[in-house]
């Protein structure tokens, strides 16, 4: 008996090492395997006035998120995806800036009207994707950014499901960042470098 559970002790104990001894990107990796691949629903919206950030995280209750259901991974793969799609006036603009209690327009650099769950994932134009996100503190829109195009390239070479990226990137993008590598963070820096022209 005590040699059965000295047995049982050693492979669990193996495990934990073999999982904490895995990178770290690795180890995110086999979280995105967890999550539902099943058709992804954002919970709809609960308010439209006095929205706080969290952070750089959104009001879950006034940005919940939001995608088009049409959006597949054959359509947002194809190169000018968003470009099809983009449709946020200045209007609207106003609006969500307003929502946070922000004054609109900001200078430039400082703040961006995004997408909570970017174009490039299936993300939409409706008022419960749209939030006023600040560059500071960090990490902040440049920092998403990099998630973004992180999850968009997993998506499109079959490695993440869309709804799991879609879960991953509204449940708290944070913990995706935290989960990149450096030299995967200046991989996609590198990459991306011209932030005015990437399209989300």
């Amino acid at each position: 008996m005590k040699f059965s559970w000295f047995l049982i002790i050693l492979a669990v104990s193996g495990l934990t090492g073999y999982y904490w001894g895995l990178g770290t990107s690795d180890r995110s990796q086999a979280a995105f395997v967890q999550y539902n691949t099943e058709s992804f629903a954002p919970k709809l919206p609960t308010k439209t006035e006095q929205c706080a950030m969290i952070g750089s995280l959104p009001d879950s209750e006034c940005t919940p998120g939001s995608i088009f259901p049409n959006a597949t991974v054959d359509k947002i793969c194809v190169s000018g995806y968003t470009k099809t799609v983009r449709s946020v006036p200045v209007s609207l603009k106003k609006k969500i800036y307003r929502m946070y209690g922000i004054k609109y327009p900001q200078p430039f650099g400082t703040y961006e009207a995004d997408h909570f769950i970017p174009l490039a994932l299936g993300g939409d134009n409706d008022v419960a994707n749209l939030f006023p996100e600040p560059a500071e503190p960090r990490p902040g829109f440049k920092e998403k950014d990099l998630v973004e195009s992180y999850l968009y390239e997993k998506v499109c070479s079959g490695e993440i499901e869309l709804p799991a990226a879609q879960r991953a990137i509204s449940g708290n993008w944070l913990q995706v960042y935290d989960s990149l590598s450096d030299s995967e963070i200046s991989r996609l820096k590198n990459k991306y470098k011209d932030w005015t022209k990437r399209g989300d």
